[in-house]
């Protein structure tokens, strides 16, 4: 451990001669670049030099103590070092938390992209609990959210449905939320009071800036449409609708909920941008499969990450084996008890690196 912080200790004094040198600062892009880095790493220097610092008083005192000193002297060194050795530990592992690398997500806002899965009209209205669920979770935040796309049943169930959460810190709280969520319960519909299970997909998105993903206009084909409300019918008169696809990876992305084709085409660009970006990031964490083994669950959207059973009134998140009895809370938004169990979880594994 050591030895990466001294490393980070010489690249921050690069980064302070850098920052200062006149020929990189006329260079904004490239002075931008370093600052943020300098300001990433100035915490750990920071808490690495007073770590430092308490060390030295550390072994002055026992170098003392080794001296034999007069009783009433040795008590003072004694209390000296009961104070600094808690200090020390603290800064130790505060010093571990910090050297977990940070995702570089983590700040942005996200696109949530729900969709019913197996369990036809229930399914679809579980999606509709869990769009209303993560919407008053950005409220309880302080964070705004705004639906880019949705496509509704006509008793109001989801079958697809993009939306973005712009909020600080939106991705680093909610990108454990990506996967199979699963509802047992009694539906409406359902006379004979059975039980049934159904599913909805979650995928969380960080929102790809311009130079995040480079997008060649040759490579899209746009096409215009009537948009259509429940059952097909015609909502507009005009060809309002946008349906972008993304020639080299065959993803396609179609917005409808605006009258204006121009906001229409910029909603859909915003998905694409998110879903091309979230495709590199997925590739790239393909190449470190025993690093995504030291994640919370693997990412994969496969996998049936929680349950939400409505007659115990539990939820369980199957990766981190919690089980929370609050169901109605839930899912009325109140979910920082179980993300910050996941997010707990991820760094203590994380720290297993660090520590390595």
């Amino acid at each position: 451990m050591i030895d990466k912080l001294d490393f980070i200790e010489e690249r921050y004094e690069e980064l302070n001669k850098a920052i200062s040198d006149p020929d990189i600062i006329s260079n904004q892009e490239e002075w931008k670049k370093l600052v943020i880095e300098h300001a990433d790493i100035e915490e750990i220097v920071n808490v690495y030099r007073k770590y430092r610092q308490v060390l030295e008083g550390i072994e002055e005192v026992e170098e003392m103590l080794r001296d034999k000193p007069d009783p009433e002297f040795k008590e003072m060194l004694d209390q000296e070092l009961a104070e600094l050795s808690p200090e020390k530990e603290e800064l130790e592992q505060n010093l571990r938390t910090l050297l977990i690398p940070t995702d570089p997500n983590d700040k942005k806002n996200v696109i949530v992209e729900i969709r019913g899965g197996a369990g036809g009209d229930e399914a679809a209205l579980f999606g509709a609990d869990l769009f209303r669920m993560y919407t008053r979770y950005a409220e309880r935040q302080g964070w705004k959210s705004e639906v880019l796309s949705a496509n509704f049943t006509d008793i109001g169930g989801v079958k697809e449905l993009f939306f973005m959460i712009e909020g600080q810190g939106a991705y680093s709280r909610l990108k454990y939320e990506s996967g199979v969520h699963r509802v047992q319960r009694i539906p409406t519909t359902e006379s004979g009071g059975r039980i049934h299970t159904s599913t909805a997909t979650v995928a969380v998105l960080p929102e790809a800036e311009e130079v995040d993903v480079e997008i060649n206009p040759n490579d899209l084909r746009i096409d215009v449409f009537r948009a259509s409300g429940h059952g097909g019918q015609s909502v507009n008169t005009t060809d309002s609708a946008v349906r972008i696809t993304h020639l080299p990876t065959g993803l396609v992305v179609s917005c409808q909920d605006e009258r204006s084709q121009l906001k229409n085409r910029e909603k859909a660009m915003k998905i694409l941008n998110a879903r091309l970006m979230d495709m590199a990031i997925q590739e790239e964490q393909a190449k470190y499969t025993e690093a995504r083994k030291n994640q919370v669950g693997t990412g994969d959207r496969s996998e049936r990450i929680r349950t939400y059973n409505f007659p115990q009134g539990r939820i369980t998140d199957h990766r981190i084996g919690l089980t929370l009895y609050k169901l109605e809370e839930f899912l009325d938004g109140d979910i920082d008890e179980m993300i910050d169990a996941l997010i707990t979880t991820a760094n203590a594994e994380s720290l297993k690196n660090v520590e390595a």
